[in-house]
């Protein structure tokens, strides 16, 4: 099966932007039963209109920043920060002076944190002669943060 090359970007996106929304260029990138994944270019005085929707969202901004709203709540959100609205819950972004590119995915229904790790099961009692061998778990403690002082600034990665 051949490589496929999906494009975004400059030269890719609608210029009109997804419905309710001012400013904005878009591309979905993908789309399927599991969710969708798009980019959203904002110009200066962007915006989306405040919308719920039935899926979890995240809202991953890579360049720019701007503002966005969840529920009652406002706040700033630039470059390297993600915003997850959650479903069913009343959300917006828009720009002021700045521009701003994000992409968002889109998860197919509500989010799933209340279960996540958790797997429904049955147990069984081991009976005499049934029971084997039981080897000793192995592990490691996880390496300490990374000290700030430690981090190459130039590399563009957040301390």
């Amino acid at each position: 099966m051949p490589i496929e090359v999906l494009r975004f970007g400059v030269g890719h996106r609608r210029p009109d932007g997804p419905p309710g929304t001012r400013g904005i260029a878009g591309r979905v990138i993908h789309s399927d039963a599991r969710g969708v994944v798009s980019e959203l270019a904002f110009a200066r005085n962007a915006g989306m209109e405040p919308h719920s929707s039935p899926n979890t969202t995240y809202f991953i901004v890579i360049e720019g920043g701007g503002w966005v709203a969840v529920g009652g709540e406002r706040v700033r959100v630039a470059a390297g920060e993600a915003i997850v609205w959650s479903a069913g819950i009343d959300h917006a972004a828009w720009t002021e002076l700045s521009e701003m590119r994000a992409f968002v995915v889109e998860f197919s229904g509500p989010d799933d944190a209340a279960v996540r790790g958790v797997l429904d099961g049955m147990g069984r009692r081991v009976g005499p002669g049934e029971a084997g061998r039981v080897e000793r778990g192995e592990g490691r403690l996880v390496s300490p943060p990374r000290r700030p002082e430690d981090v190459d600034r130039s590399s563009g990665e957040p301390l």
